[in-house]
Formats: C-alpha cells, sequence, structure tokens
C-alpha cells in the first residue's frame, strides 16, 4: 500500500492513501453525526426528523417558522422559541447536515429583502443517517424470513443471462442485474437473520416450554418446505452459473454498466471501470455463495446444515419435553399388589370389575403391533381377539451371560416388496393430488363415492387446515397448497367410502400449485405414473 504524504500552506500535514488501500475520504470523520450525541440531542433529533419526514412528503425546501411549529406542537423542549429554533438550524448548517440559502421571493420591501430569511434542505448524508434511525427503531429481534420463491427467481435470471447476453439492451440488462442481485441480497440477508433468530436465548427459552409443542409442528412444516424448494433450485442455480463462461459475463456486465452510465445525473457519474469492478464483485458473490471457492464449501451448502440442523434441535427439544412430562415417581409395589390382586380373581368379569373401580377410564395409550383381526366387526371386544406377542428386553444394568451372536439376516426380499408398495402408494398419492388439481376446488356434498384412502388422506388435509391458524391452509411436501373456504360451516353433508358413509361439516377445500412446485410437479407426476405401470 502506497502512502504520501503532502503539506499544506498552514503547515500541518495530511495522508493521502494510494494503491490498494482505503482513501481519506472514506476514512474521514463524520460531522453529520454529531448531532446524534449532543447536548440538546431532542431538539436536533426532532428537527431532523421533521426535515426527514417532510423530504418523504417531496417538499425540501423549509421556512424556519415552519419548524419552528412542528416542534411546539410535539412539545419536545418546555418554553421553545423561534430564537433558538433559528439557533438549532444554523448549527446543524455548521455540522453539514443542512443547506441554507437566501429567501427573497417573499419580500416587497428593501428592508425585509435584506433582513436575513432563509431556507434551509437535508443533505444527502443526512437523508441516510435518519433512514438508517428509523430502520434502528423497528429491530425487535433478528427477525428475517425463508422465502423459497427466490431460489427460482435466481434460476431464472441466469438462464436468461447464459441464453441471451449477447442480445440485450443496456436498459434490459440492468434491469436484469438489478432484479437479480436484489434477490440474492435479499435471500442471504433474510436466510441468516431467520437462522439467527432460532439461536437466541428467547427461542433457547421457547423450546424447553410445553407451549413449544404447538408451534412445533408450523416451525418444521416452514423448513422442510424450504428445504425442498432449496435442493430442487440448487441444482439448476449451479448449473447455469458453471455454463456462464467469462466471456458471457463481460459481455452481459458490459452492458449493464453501460445502462448505468445512460441513466442521466445532475451530479458526477461514476467511472466505467470502477463500475464494472463493482459488478465483478457482486457476480462473485454469487459465484461463491452458491457455488463455492476453491476448497471451502459454498454458503448455499453452509445454509443447509444449518437449517437441517435446526430442525433436529427442534424435534430433540420436542423428545425432550415429552419424555419430560411421562417421567413420574415409581409405582412398582402398587403395580406388584394390583397384579397378585387380579390374578387371585376367579373369572374375567370379576377382573372387569375390579379394573373399573381401580383404574376408571383408562388414558388412550398408542401401543405399536401388527393388526392381525379376525373380523372387521366394531362389536367385538378386545378381550376376544387373538394376542400380539412381543418379546420384551430385560432393562437391567446387571451385564447378562454371553450370548452366541446370530448371523445377519437378508432384508433384500422384504426391502425390495416394501420398495414397491411404497412406489404404488406414491403413484396412488399423486393420482389424486392431480385430479384434484385438474378440478381446482372439491365440496364434500360434489365428492361423489372414493375409496377408503382418499377418505383417510382428505380427513387428514382437513385436520391439517382447521389446527393451521387464522389462514386455514397449509402446503403439501409435493408443493400443493391446499385451503378451506368455509372452516365455520353450518352445513352438513355425508361422505360416501367404500368402507361406510360419514356424516360431516360441507367442507369446501381448494387445490393450487405453489410457485415453487411448478416446475417439478408434471415431472414427479410422469415419472410416479410410469412406475405405476411397471
Amino acid at each position: 500500500m502506497g502512502v504520501k504524504m503532502y503539506v499544506d500552506e498552514g503547515g500541518g500535514g495530511e495522508m493521502e492513501m494510494t494503491g490498494a488501500g482505503l482513501s481519506v475520504q472514506s476514512l474521514r470523520g463524520v460531522p453529520e453525526l454529531k448531532y446524534v450525541n449532543a447536548d440538546n440531542v431532542v431538539r436536533y433529533r426532532a428537527i431532523m426528523r421533521f426535515f426527514y419526514q417532510e423530504y418523504k412528503r417531496l417538499r425540501y425546501w423549509l421556512k424556519p417558522e415552519d419548524v419552528f411549529e412542528a416542534l411546539v406542537a410535539w412539545n419536545v423542549w418546555p418554553a421553545y422559541t423561534l430564537e433558538m429554533c433559528q439557533h438549532d438550524l444554523e448549527q446543524l448548517v455548521a455540522w453539514q447536515n443542512l443547506t441554507a440559502r437566501h429567501d427573497g421571493g417573499r419580500s416587497s420591501t428593501l428592508e425585509e429583502y435584506l433582513r436575513k430569511k432563509m431556507q434551509y434542505l437535508m443533505r444527502p448524508y443526512s437523508i441516510e443517517i435518519e433512514r438508517l434511525l428509523e430502520s434502528l427503531e423497528k429491530v425487535t429481534g433478528y427477525g428475517g424470513s425463508l422465502e423459497a420463491s427466490l431460489f427460482d427467481t435466481i434460476a431464472d435470471k441466469l438462464f436468461t443471462i447464459r441464453s441471451e447476453a449477447g442480445l440485450m439492451q443496456p436498459e434490459a440488462a440492468l434491469e436484469l442485474w438489478n432484479v437479480l442481485y436484489r434477490s440474492f441480497v435479499n435471500l442471504h440477508e433474510n436466510a441468516a437473520d431467520y437462522i439467527a433468530s432460532l439461536q437466541t436465548a428467547k427461542a433457547e427459552e421457547m423450546l424447553v416450554t410445553e407451549a413449544f409443542l404447538v408451534f412445533k409442528e408450523k416451525l418444521t412444516d416452514y423448513l422442510q418446505n424450504f428445504i425442498q424448494a432449496l435442493q430442487r433450485s440448487a441444482y439448476k442455480i449451479e448449473g447455469n452459473l458453471l455454463r456462464i463462461n467469462e466471456n458471457i459475463r463481460e459481455q452481459f456486465l458490459e452492458r449493464v454498466a453501460e445502462g448505468d452510465l445512460n441513466k442521466p445525473r445532475l451530479e458526477e457519474g461514476p467511472d466505467k471501470e470502477e463500475l464494472l469492478e463493482e459488478l465483478r464483485q457482486g457476480w462473485g458473490n454469487i459465484q461463491r455463495w452458491f457455488v463455492g471457492e476453491g476448497s471451502s464449501l459454498s454458503e448455499l451448502t453452509l445454509l443447509e446444515r444449518a437449517t437441517k440442523d435446526a430442525i433436529a434441535r427442534i424435534v430433540r427439544s420436542a423428545i425432550r419435553i415429552q419424555e419430560r412430562k411421562r417421567t413420574g415417581l415409581s409405582r412398582k409395589k402398587e403395580l406388584e399388589h394390583l397384579a397378585r390382586w387380579f390374578a387371585s380373581v376367579e373369572s374375567v368379569d370379576e377382573a372387569h370389575r375390579l379394573s373399573a373401580f381401580v383404574f376408571g377410564l383408562f388414558p388412550t395409550r398408542h401401543l405399536q403391533g401388527e393388526d392381525l383381526r379376525d373380523s372387521d366387526s366394531s362389536d367385538m371386544s378386545s378381550w376376544e381377539e387373538h394376542p400380539t406377542m412381543r418379546t420384551l428386553r430385560s432393562r437391567s444394568r446387571k451385564r447378562g451371560e454371553r450370548q452366541q451372536a446370530d448371523a445377519v439376516r437378508d432384508n433384500e426380499l422384504r426391502k425390495q416388496r416394501e420398495r414397491e408398495a411404497f412406489m404404488l402408494r406414491q403413484a396412488e398419492e399423486w393420482r389424486m393430488i392431480d385430479a384434484l388439481l385438474q378440478r381446482g376446488r372439491v365440496r364434500i356434498s360434489e365428492l361423489g363415492p372414493i375409496t377408503a384412502k382418499e377418505r383417510m388422506r382428505l380427513l387428514q388435509w382437513i385436520g391439517r387446515c382447521m389446527t393451521s391458524g387464522g389462514m386455514y391452509s397449509f402446503v403439501t411436501p409435493e408443493g400443493v397448497r391446499i385451503r378451506m373456504n368455509n372452516p365455520r360451516t353450518q352445513e352438513r353433508a355425508i361422505m360416501y367410502a367404500e368402507d361406510g358413509e360419514l356424516e360431516m361439516a360441507d367442507y369446501e377445500l381448494y387445490f393450487m400449485l405453489t410457485e415453487a412446485a411448478s416446475g417439478s410437479f408434471a415431472e414427479s407426476a410422469a415419472t410416479s405414473e410410469e412406475r405405476r405401470e411397471l
């Protein structure tokens, strides 16, 4: 970094940095920030905020009387006078926050013209400072969001650059670059802020409360849908970036720079080489974020890992909460006494009566096992069913006798059968979703006869809509948005299924394909149809 010193007429030295280093202008003091921490900061901040509000209303030059009336109406300072306001405005001019000019247009006599009447204008530095302060006042946390649609926007714009870079006009190239880079910046900043918000102390406190169990499903669905959109679009973005060689990139950036320089400006425009270097740096940021640089991982890969880690962390927290709710004191002795009591009774009817006195109404429990029922009759008691046998392993910490290890079982045939069954279920689900998408909407009273699997799937969708909040809609993993139009309807209808008839509310469901899944839905549906035919 080269450094040269020159001495001015007053004998003072000043350092000017040249070469690859920072310029003196970028490291200068900022007098425009003095009003933020001055002694009378309330008055100065109120004046600058009034100027900024009027600037947004397209009023630029303001009189001292206008500023004084606003501050008196806001009551920011007791006994505030016009002379104090005039002094504050002059101080802000000295700090380079405002620009002043003589207002002689309102004078009717020479004496009024010679008496100073000023108008004031906000300077560009001050506009950006007030815009920043206004944004900081709204900050309550990291915020952010995971906008999956931005991946599709970036992929589409990169494909347009790859195919039409040599045919673009400068204005069209500039507009395309602005949309591309703005989408990239929004994706990066919003995703980073949202993932960071999951690591805060407030999030840690929420993850250990029972109220989190209600919020868990929404949050995991939100993260999983983002991951699916990322995985669908990442290869398109990476492929387009790798196919845009240096010649195409330079040709496109030249058109962008030309379009930017063609904009009419009142002030001096930027140098073309500096503008091109800034555009190349922005392109490098996109390349590094999606593809990576050298042996280092891309930011896209790190974002995918962070999102998956957040999902795993949420699931672990939910499991810990549920386990904590299930823990309690040991009732071993009480259960042994009850077991001996039940063993002493002589008939099943007496055991039923003893169970009613001891336990009352049993709480619901979910037990996993193979459903090998001999009859579909709903009137058959569970005591008449054949038992499901399960071998329980000892939880004792004492080491038992060493047993001979069994050979590893060959489960290839079972895996093949399960794989074929899964492919058939997936094909059936795609056909049902495709049919509902073509209809657009469906009402229970207009549904007609359906299969048992379709009934179960429809009831599951209705339950998801009812628990999804005020919007009464959700997005399936396939990218289909399902919305309930009349959740509070009083009309009744009968759902006719092959396994019976169900009387229920006459709900109306709307089916639409989201923007993120529109490209891959047809391919997935065709693939599932081919698998079904095979």
